[in-house]
């Protein structure tokens, strides 16, 4: 899903070039659950919006699903990213002027698809994540839960290959940062691959997999033990 070789990020400081990622070679496969973690300034952020082609200033080799987008020009890297990349941000993202419906609705309106085509996927995500009754109420007629659940429904709603979390609960409470992890481990078995940076433990431990950073290089990368996901979630819980 996700080859890096040797990819660097830097920016000038006046006379001096600061390196934000270092020499990062990484390794994704389809399907896997990926959690990234680091002190503030280790390189998280810039990883993931690198990944997430939202950042054109870096070096070194990117394959996406087989296709080398560091070879790509901007307006083919947007194509690239509209079509397999989904974005959960830890603020939501969402717009105050459009409902429910509307927000899940908007990464279907820039593609060249049937009203009635769309409105069918849009009753289907409603449905599938359980927000059927929210579909006409604006975000902040909504708990900071069922906004996050919206974020992602709207994500996935093209059926991206990959989907990216910026701490996708960092403002929940911690029963509904756990309905959200068990709604990406549910994604995660019907085969999405997913990477998500966060600072918690306890949402690491719905994943298999754990890259630490510091300093921009990737300092640790471990296997989670074989257990459930969800045993793995209950243990740090506990």
């Amino acid at each position: 899903m996700i080859v890096l070789s040797d990819v660097e990020r830097s920016y000038k400081t006046g006379h001096e070039q600061t390196f934000v990622l270092r020499r990062i070679n990484l390794t994704i496969q389809p399907g896997e659950f990926v959690t990234v973690m680091g002190p503030s300034g280790a390189g998280k952020s810039s990883l993931l919006n690198t990944l997430a082609l939202l950042d054109d200033g870096w070096s070194g080799e990117y394959l996406l699903d087989g296709e080398a987008v560091h070879t790509m020009s901007r307006k083919q890297r947007a194509d690239v990213a509209r079509r397999k990349i989904g974005m959960v941000f830890q603020s939501y993202h969402l717009l105050d002027d459009l409902t429910v419906a509307e927000n899940i609705d908007l990464p279907l309106s820039y593609k060249n698809m049937p009203r009635s085509e769309r409105q069918a996927l849009v009753a289907d995500a409603l449905d599938r994540f359980g927000i059927v009754g929210k579909k006409d109420l604006y975000p902040s007629q909504l708990s900071g839960g069922q906004q996050q659940v919206v974020g992602i429904a709207r994500a996935v709603i093209h059926n991206p290959s990959l989907l990216l979390a910026d701490e996708p609960t960092g403002n929940l409470h911690s029963a509904q940062a756990a309905e959200i992890m068990r709604l990406f481990q549910t994604l995660n078995a019907a085969g999405t691959t997913i990477l998500q940076v966060s600072h918690s433990d306890a949402n690491a431990a719905y994943g298999a997999r754990v890259i630490e950073m510091r300093d921009g290089w990737i300092t640790e990368d471990r296997k989670i033990n074989d257990a459930a996901p969800s045993a793995r979630a209950g243990a740090y819980a506990a």
